[in-house]
């Protein structure tokens, strides 16, 4: 990581912390990052939490405390400390090093990866119309804030409409509640759950009520059963088939993923005479391994896994935004970005060989990627509530 891109994802968290209402304050144009002085701790430092104390009226070491926990989290960087009055220190990981760990997290959690606890604190109650697309935002909403530890409870103004449970909602009651609560209020679908299911089906019907942001209209024609890839849908699920043809197809030639950038392979003789990586404890989880394993080289993976790469070590943040706004779009967008960089990677990085080439560390390399962006693609249609198909 340069010292601009380091720039570019402190002035990311800080984005973020303001866009989840962590911090009010105006973002800055820029955040300037500098090498660590000597005696300093760290390879960089900014005082960004400093400038930002006065507008935020926060002192400095909550502001950067606050930006720590999500620099913390971004691909490249090790480890963020806090010095002095409220300057964060950044240590840099080797790119090697973090994009291992992430593969072996998505491997590691399944399709849960990304969920997590950060909204155990919080419990929510959302009251909608009888409308379909008010009832699949109100229910996928759900599924996004209880995947981040929330507890979450839908009512309804009227009785449900019964052809709601075939697109996969429920309600916990209905009538006009005591209390007033959080209104989910989309723009209407301007069709019912029974037209929508004749006319589409209920998972192109829920990609369309869901892919567009709720104050936009939900597109729902037939373009949403085109078999091609002009279809964000079917793009988003052919690409989660085509990763698990790829696990397939591997093992009908004899060889599985293994998450090491090329030359790390524990399977491949060390370059160069160097001693091969020991085996891991027994015991020891996949994520931790990755994490505490002293690599015999830095090699990094192809340079057209990065875009693939980077939005799967991004996947957690966007499920996390994609609850605290509720808004299912995001995480929609998400996938469509995610299936997108797979078919980039795919066609210039082929995961399987070729003709009579053998199986190498490149390939278990580049299928770990495959199968991590398949995961990720199933877990987020499964909080969507859309079946992802294994074939297509």
């Amino acid at each position: 990581m340069t010292p601009a891109e380091l720039s570019r994802t402190v002035l990311h968290a800080v984005r973020r912390a303001v866009d989840e209402d962590a911090l009010r304050a105006p973002v800055p144009a820029r955040v300037r990052v500098e090498r660590t002085r000597p005696g300093g701790s760290g390879d960089y430092a900014c005082a960004v939490a400093l400038q930002l104390a006065g507008p935020a009226a926060l002192p400095a070491l909550e502001v950067a405390r606050i930006l720590r926990e999500r620099v913390a989290a971004e691909p490249g960087v090790g480890r963020v400390d806090i010095t002095g009055p409220g300057f964060l220190s950044f240590t840099l990981d080797a790119p090697a090093v973090n994009d291992r760990a992430v593969l072996a997290a998505v491997r590691e959690q399944g399709l849960a990866y990304g969920h997590g606890d950060a909204l155990r604190d919080e419990i929510h109650q959302f009251h909608h119309a009888r409308e379909v697309r008010a009832a699949v935002t109100a229910q996928t909403v759900r599924r996004l804030l209880t995947a981040q530890g929330a507890r979450v409870r839908t009512t309804c103004a009227e009785p449900p409409d019964p052809d709601w449970v075939r697109l996969g909602v429920t309600v916990d009651a209905h009538g006009t509640p005591p209390v007033p609560l959080t209104g989910i209020r989309p723009v209407p679908a301007g069709a019912t759950a029974g037209e929508l299911l004749e006319r589409l089906g209920p998972d192109a019907a829920r990609w369309g009520l869901l892919r567009a942001a709720g104050h936009d209209r939900a597109a729902l024609g037939p373009e949403l059963l085109v078999q091609g890839e002009a279809n964000p849908l079917f793009r988003v699920r052919y690409a989660h088939a085509r990763a698990r043809a790829l696990t397939r197809g591997a093992a009908a030639l004899g060889f599985t993923a293994e998450a090491a950038p090329y030359g790390e392979s524990p399977a491949e003789p060390a370059a160069h005479g160097e001693s091969p990586t020991a085996p891991a404890a027994h015991g020891t989880s996949p994520a931790a391994q990755a994490a505490n394993t002293e690599p015999a080289a830095t090699t990094a993976h192809d340079a057209a896994a990065r875009p693939l790469l980077d939005l799967i070590a991004d996947h957690p943040g966007v499920l996390l935004a994609g609850a605290r706004h509720r808004a299912p779009d995001r995480v929609a967008r998400q996938l469509e970005a995610v299936a997108h960089a797979f078919f980039d990677f795919h066609d210039s990085c082929p995961p399987l060989p070729a003709g009579d080439e053998k199986p190498s560390a490149a390939h278990r390399a580049r299928l770990a990627i495959a199968e991590a962006a398949g995961t990720v693609l199933a877990g987020g249609l499964s909080l969507l509530g859309i079946r992802a198909p294994e074939h297509l």
